[in-house]
């Protein structure tokens, strides 16, 4: 990292105005890998226990990714192929590539921190030409292949600071040291965004919006939705 400038940015609702992990989930019902009945059921109880900030990440991630492990390799990734080509990247706005353009053009690091695993949002990132991910990693079996276990620290709530910290103390910077900017939409990311210097409060939910507004953090609605 040459940059003493750097420039975070959650993924769901933030770069982009849909969830990935939900996204995902309903694209495999639409091609009849998972059943839509059940899917719509546990997806918005973890949903709302999501809003609630009492998500159980580890059920969470074996439930998202249950769809690839029972395909294999090499069909999910054919159909993740699928879904980037006609679920994603539609959905990649002008207005968040200019934001992220903003400070690759200052020269700040470029890195997305999100809580929605790696295997789905390693080829978003990429859409974006954002080498540098952290997300929730994922076990892998003796074959090299998902197996729905969590690696590592989770990178939701508490666990984005820390995992921000861990990437820079492994290159011997602290983020008190650095010009950080993060811009999030979600209430869970409250502890990295009270550690930067410079918070944006990004298509805010309601929560996330009354913490910007008591802390006169700036507030962007970057989608025009407001």
């Amino acid at each position: 990292m040459k940059s003493p400038s750097l420039a975070l940015f959650d993924l769901d609702h933030t770069l982009i105005p849909i969830d990935s992990d939900q996204s995902w989930g309903r694209f495999t019902t639409e091609v009849g890998v998972t059943d839509a009945v059940e899917f719509l059921r546990a997806n918005e109880a973890f949903y709302q226990d999501y809003c609630r900030g009492e998500l159980d990440i580890a059920a969470y991630v074996r439930f998202t990714t249950q769809a690839a492990r029972l395909m294999g390799p090499q069909k999910a990734h054919a159909l993740r192929e699928r879904y980037i080509q006609e679920v994603i990247k539609p959905q990649i706005r002008p207005e968040a590539l200019e934001l992220v353009g903003s400070h690759r053009d200052r020269g700040d690091h470029l890195m997305i921190v999100t809580a929605t695993n790696e295997w789905i949002t390693r080829p978003i990132a990429a859409c974006f030409g954002i080498e540098d991910l952290i997300a929730v990693e994922l076990q892998t079996d003796e074959a090299g292949w998902i197996t729905g276990e969590i690696k590592g620290i989770p990178s939701l709530g508490e666990g984005k600071l820390k995992r921000v910290e861990q990437w820079l103390s492994n290159k011997g910077l602290e983020l008190s040291e650095l010009e950080t900017t993060f811009y999030s939409d979600s209430i869970n990311d409250a502890p990295l965004m009270s550690s930067v210097k410079h918070p944006v409060a990004t298509n805010p939910d309601e929560r996330l919006k009354a913490l910007a507004l008591d802390k006169d953090w700036p507030i962007l609605d970057l989608f025009g939705t407001a």
